[in-house]
């Protein structure tokens, strides 16, 4: 008769105290940090590489960095403030990758595609098309999408072992202690004690931290029908399927009900606003959003949303001081970004599997969606994320076609 009563204790509270900030929600920040810490480092030489591949000058680079930066972490900050709700934003991965491929294209071009795909972005979140066909995946789907998602950054973690035996073992050995001893703060324990062993191994390089802002510069877009269906709808489409896909299957996966098209509306504007300075796709993270939507991230679901605010506040400084916080956060050396994620993920990837496993008559579809997500193949340039649906909404609508047909009609 109790479990009732203090299971509805942290909700009252929450209404409380929703404004002030406590030292119980130390873990909330570090897991803020740990997701920009893991986004940033994953995939930063991929937006180099996309600035590098339309001619973009050190200053525009730079600048891109500046718009990226402010555009996830205000649209962070501001969206998670308002739903209360843990909502991070991220750049879009696949988008630079698409973009370090092409060749021929312009800046000025690309700024053009930039605004077109940031148009319909905000299109397909004001008609609400991109909420009716997340609201048509089970949440077996959504849960299987999540855990194939993130299972390969535990994988990744892994496979560090053998390139940093001491620093991952340590690490683990780290968690496994703090979710036993100190459960709330178990994610910041096992930052400090890589922190602590890759700097008694020298594996700290402080040497690259150097001063410096970043400053915005502007680029005047250029509007051809070759940068439109070459760079604008590949972007959004894979922006989309790639990036909000499992962003709001990791939402919904992890409890949250963040109303869909007012969020992916706003990142559209978003990036529209901040295209011309290098914003080239804002969209909504799911595997750096995992870490702010555990356990790890605070005991209170209510809470959580402190993370993706604190995850904002460190992207705002990343794009503010540019050469500096890029220093900072490749300071930090591989292995230990990777076990640190793989380690921070444990949680939701196990909470994840058991969701979309828990009932029978969805487990063939999650599990072949967990496993055509997690394998990473990506046909016609599009994310593995999308396929796994694809197959998972396959499986489904053959059993349910085999049932209608076993099942007799019920009498008037």
């Amino acid at each position: 008769r109790r479990l009732p009563v203090a299971a509805a204790e942290p909700r009252r509270r929450a209404g409380r105290e929703d404004h002030a900030v406590s030292a119980r929600d130390l873990s909330a920040v570090v897991a803020g940090f740990v997701a920009v810490l893991v986004g940033f480092t994953s995939s930063v030489a991929i937006v180099f590489a996309a600035a590098q591949a339309l001619g973009a000058t050190p200053a525009q680079t730079a600048s891109w960095i500046w718009a990226l930066g402010l555009g996830m972490g205000l649209t962070s900050i501001g969206l998670s403030l308002v739903y209360r709700q843990p909502v991070l934003t991220a750049w879009s991965t696949p988008g630079a990758a698409l973009l370090a491929g092409t060749s021929g294209l312009t800046m000025p071009e690309a700024v053009g595609a930039f605004v077109v795909c940031a148009l319909l972005i905000a299109a397909a979140g004001a008609t609400r098309a991109f909420e009716r066909l997340m609201d048509r995946i089970p949440v077996a789907i959504a849960s299987a999408l999540l855990a194939g998602v993130l299972a390969r950054f535990a994988l990744d973690a892994v496979a560090a072992l053998p390139r940093a035996p001491l620093l991952v073992l340590g690490m683990t050995a780290a968690y496994l202690v703090g979710r036993r001893a100190w459960p709330r703060y178990a994610v910041p324990g096992v930052l400090a004690a890589g922190t602590a062993i890759a700097g008694l191994q020298g594996q700290l390089h402080w040497g690259a931290v150097e001063g410096g802002w970043a400053l915005p510069v502007w680029t005047t877009p250029q509007f051809g029908v070759g940068a439109l269906v070459g760079v604008a709808l590949p972007l959004f489409v894979v922006t989309m399927a790639s990036q909000n896909l499992p962003g709001v299957a990791a939402q919904r996966a992890c409890g949250y009900d963040t109303p869909v098209s007012p969020v992916i509306t706003t990142t559209g504007v978003a990036t529209l606003l901040l295209a011309p300075f290098g914003a080239y796709a804002l969209n909504l993270a799911a595997i750096t959003a995992a870490i702010c939507m555990g356990r790890e991230a605070h005991e209170d679901p209510s809470r959580r949303y402190l993370a993706a605010v604190a995850a904002g506040v460190f992207y705002v400084a990343l794009g503010l001081a540019g050469g500096a916080v890029v220093g900072l956060l490749a300071a930090f050396p591989r292995e230990l970004v990777v076990a640190l994620a793989g380690l921070a993920l444990l949680g939701t990837i196990a909470g994840a599997l058991g969701s979309a496993l828990a009932d029978a008559r969805h487990r063939d579809a999650a599990v072949l969606t967990f496993l055509v997500t997690l394998s990473g193949i990506a046909p016609a340039g599009v994310g593995s994320a999308f396929w796994g649906v694809v197959a998972g909404a396959a499986a489904l609508s053959v059993q349910h076609y085999r049932s209608r047909r076993r099942t007799p009609a019920a009498p008037p």
